[in-house]
């Protein structure tokens, strides 16, 4: 199975939510912090609050909640305990590396995470070989979604335009990010759960391998 997409040149993944099945545990670990602040806040919420966010943009929310500066070692204390749960748990998004395996155009990886998270999830579930240098991280260049940066900068340095790329999201402000950049962006929906994707995405679809099909438009 060698998949060609007729249309598009090359393909920008998302990494949490869309290679990596990392939302759930990040998440919680952000709701366990926050908890231990006062926050009162479940895993619900994070995924409706937090989901697609700059981590700062979550700290802020968290600091809304408790009505006070978070501690200075809080991104520490996240970073540290969201590594050690991805160490045990992580895994890739089912398909993934099938459909990265057939795939004949090429395709790289821009996140909003650091780019040591981006790696290291990627060689936690096998799949870092796939992307090696062709890894694009918002703190790189210090601008985050919806902020279209990091899709130009990556598109721009894997060597193509805007419309000559596609973006695959699992976040309404990932495909936000995307269609601002004027990329078309189709919206991976297994944890989309507020229903939004589809009202901006060019695209939307739940399970990897439906992807090939949708590629061969």
């Amino acid at each position: 199975m060698n998949l060609e997409s007729k249309r598009y040149k090359c393909i920008i993944f998302d990494c949490d939510g869309v290679l990596v099945d990392s939302e759930p545990l990040s998440n919680q670990v952000m709701v366990d912090l926050a908890n231990q602040l006062g926050a009162k806040i479940d895993l619900e919420y994070a995924y409706r609050h937090f989901k697609g966010n700059s981590f700062n943009d979550c700290a802020a929310k968290i600091s809304k909640l408790i009505h006070q500066d978070l501690p200075v070692d809080f991104e520490k204390q996240y970073r540290q305990k969201s590594f050690e749960l991805f160490k045990n748990e992580i895994k890739p998004i089912n398909g993934v590396s099938v459909l990265l395996e057939n795939l004949k155009i090429p395709f790289c990886v821009a996140s909003s995470g650091p780019i040591n998270k981006i790696k290291l999830n990627l060689e936690l579930t096998g799949l870092l070989p796939f992307f090696q240098d062709r890894i694009f991280s918002c703190y790189t260049i210090e601008k985050w979604k919806p902020d279209p940066a990091v899709f130009i900068w990556a598109s721009q340095t894997m060597g193509y335009r805007s419309h000559e790329c596609l973006v695959i999201e699992d976040s309404l402000i990932g495909v936000e990010a995307a269609i601002r950049g004027g990329f078309d962006v189709f919206g991976f929906t297994a944890h989309d759960y507020k229903d939004e994707l589809h009202k901006k995405a060019t695209k939307t679809f739940s399970d990897m391998k439906l992807l090939p099909e949708l590629l061969d438009l």
